[in-house]
This record gives structure tokens, C-alpha cells and sequence, in this order.
């Protein structure tokens, strides 16, 4: 099998050196990747974001599935492309990576398949945002609708910092943003591979978004994650699956945007339950890291099944007992 893998980050590095350690994985590519991708795979200088490109590079290479890293070329249709032109693809359309494309969406969504999260309150003005916030009380949540690479999240017990983050997502034309009520309680990723119909999960992991140590400073993509959870409920797994990621799958297949690919769920284990907190359309960054050190299952025909809707024959996947965990360095800002 040839893979082309679309991305630049630790977590397309990620993905890369799990699909290294598959027998049945005779090449790979990556556009447009990075130095240490590099030494896994050959590097194609493609935009990410171009699927007319990445379908034309994925043509010519004539790989077997192409998988597609990051939010953005998620929503912006590369996934669409690679589909339209008859090659397997690892990622959600355009329309179902709303999921992560839209906090509002994603809540629409939730509602309608019954999944427990934050109420919330979409705002579109400065005087709509004061409002949800003086509803809900602190701690105050304050979230930017689109895609904000990790960092368009706020929760603080400031009101003036809360209602300033939300003046100044709004400031951007069209904007729009989510406040919604505080979930107490230790947070969880979980990753649900779907084909559409079917859905996998892997193993838990935790990760830590604040930029400083002791959980201080402001929200990241993600500093630091770690698996497994030896504190988290033993049936958690099988109540997310479902009481949320079905439900999930059902209710976009329903809508007639079939959601294939990998579904990130973001708990909140509150005093009241599990909570969503938010969904993501990709492998999260940096839980991919720890979750794919611990998956024995060799990662291609996991992969191709998902994007060929063939979940649903796959055999039950296998993982290592040991645990992992890893650090991030980054720049500041």
C-alpha cells in the first residue's frame, strides 16, 4: 500500500512513523511535511491547502490512500478533491468538517442526536456576548465559532477579559462566537475512527493546554499529553461510543453529510457526567503522539478502512500496555 499523508506538524510526523512500522506499507509521501517526515517519507513541495494540487500529486504518485493531517485543508475541501477524483481519502468532507469548522454547528448537531454537553449561547454581537455572559455567570467560556488552531478559547473569571475576547473574535467580518456554561471537571480526548456508518475507538489519552507550568497561562493547542488514563471510569470508552459518537454519526449521516474519517471528542468528566466539550475533525495534536505509540494494530488497513467503509469487518484493534507520553516545544506566541 502507498500512502500520501497531507500536513506539516508533530502530529502528521505522527501518523507517518505509526505507517513506517507497517509491513504492508511499501511507500510513503507527504506534501508538504517537515525535516523529520523527511526521514520516514518522500517530501513533495505541495500547499496543503490546494486540493486541486494534492489530488493531481496523489494521481501521479498513484497512491493507494491519502490521508489528510490538519483542520484547515479539512475544511477547506482537499478531502473533497482527492474523492472526486476516485482516490481512497482519510478525512472528512468539506460539509462534515463543519464538526470542527463551526463550535455553532457542531452544537446544532450535538442537539439533535440528544449528546450531553455545555448550553450554550451563540452571540453575534458585543451586546449578545454581555448578554450570554451575565446568564451563564463565571467561570465564563468564551469561544470562537471558526477555526482558531487551538487558541480561540477563553475561560477566565475576568468578565472584562471574557467580553474583550469575545469583542474581539466578533471583529472579524461575518464572525460569530459560542458562550456557553462552565463544565467543571478533568478533561479527556478520545478518538472515534468512522467510515460513515461504523465507528472505532482508540484509547483515551489526556492532554494540557495551558502554555505554563502548574496549569497556568493562556490556552494552547496543547503542551504535553499522555496515555493510558488509569483514572478514568473503566466503561468510559463504551458510554462515549454510545451516548456520543454514534449518535454523532447517525445524526450527519442523517443530514446527508456522511461524516468519514477521525472524530476528536473532547470530554469534560463533571460532577453531572460526561460532558462534550468540543468536536475536532482530525487527530488532535499532541494526543496523536501517545495514542499511535500504543497501537499494536499496524495503522494502514486501519486507515484504508475507514476511508473505504469498511469499518464494520475490521478486526478488533490490539495495543500495547505501556504507557506514553509527550512533551511539546514551542516558540513563544
Amino acid at each position: 500500500m502507498e500512502i500520501l499523508v497531507v500536513g506539516t506538524g508533530a502530529r502528521e510526523h505522527a501518523l507517518v512513523r505509526a505507517l513506517s512500522r507497517d509491513p504492508k506499507v511499501t511507500a510513503l509521501h507527504a506534501a508538504p511535511g517537515n525535516p523529520g517526515i523527511g526521514r520516514l517519507a518522500t517530501l513533495h513541495p505541495v500547499d496543503p491547502l490546494d486540493g486541486a494540487a494534492v489530488a493531481a500529486l496523489a494521481a501521479r504518485l498513484g497512491v493507494d490512500l491519502v490521508i489528510v493531517g490538519p483542520e484547515a485543508p479539512l475544511v477547506a475541501g482537499v478531502a473533497d478533491a482527492v474523492h472526486d477524483a476516485g482516490i481512497a481519502v482519510f478525512g472528512p468532507s468539506a460539509a462534515a468538517a463543519q464538526l470542527e469548522g463551526s463550535k455553532a454547528f457542531a452544537k446544532d448537531v450535538m442537539a439533535a442526536a440528544g449528546v450531553p454537553t455545555a448550553e450554550p449561547r451563540v452571540a453575534t454581537t458585543s451586546a449578545e456576548a454581555a448578554a450570554a455572559l451575565d446568564t451563564f455567570g463565571p467561570p465564563y467560556v468564551v469561544k470562537d465559532d471558526g477555526l482558531a488552531a487551538g487558541k480561540g478559547v477563553v475561560v477566565t473569571i475576568d468578565r472584562a477579559e471574557a467580553l474583550a475576547h469575545a469583542q474581539a473574535c466578533l471583529a472579524k467580518p461575518g464572525s460569530r462566537i459560542v458562550i456557553e456554561e462552565y463544565l467543571d471537571g478533568p478533561e479527556v480526548s478520545l478518538f472515534v475512527l468512522s467510515d460513515g456508518t461504523h465507528v472505532v475507538p482508540l484509547v483515551p489519552a489526556q492532554d494540557y493546554k495551558r502554555a505554563l507550568d502548574g496549569d497556568a497561562g493562556p490556552n494552547t493547542g496543547g503542551m504535553g499529553a499522555y496515555s493510558p488514563l488509569p483514572w478514568a471510569p473503566a466503561d468510559l470508552v463504551r458510554d462515549v461510543v454510545a451516548r456520543v459518537a454514534q449518535p454523532t454519526i447517525d445524526e450527519m449521516a442523517r443530514r446527508g453529510t456522511p461524516f468519514a474519517g477521525v472524530l476528536y471528542v473532547g470530554l469534560a468528566l463533571t460532577s453531572k457526567g460526561t460532558r462534550v466539550v468540543e468536536f475536532n475533525a482530525r487527530f488532535g495534536d499532541p494526543e496523536t503522539q501517545v495514542v499511535l505509540a500504543r497501537l499494536a494494530t499496524p495503522l494502514g488497513a486501519v486507515l484504508h478502512a475507514a476511508a473505504t467503509g469498511g469499518l464494520g469487518q475490521l478486526a478488533p484493534l490490539e495495543w500495547l500496555d505501556a504507557a506514553a507520553v509527550t512533551v511539546v516545544i514551542a516558540a513563544n506566541g
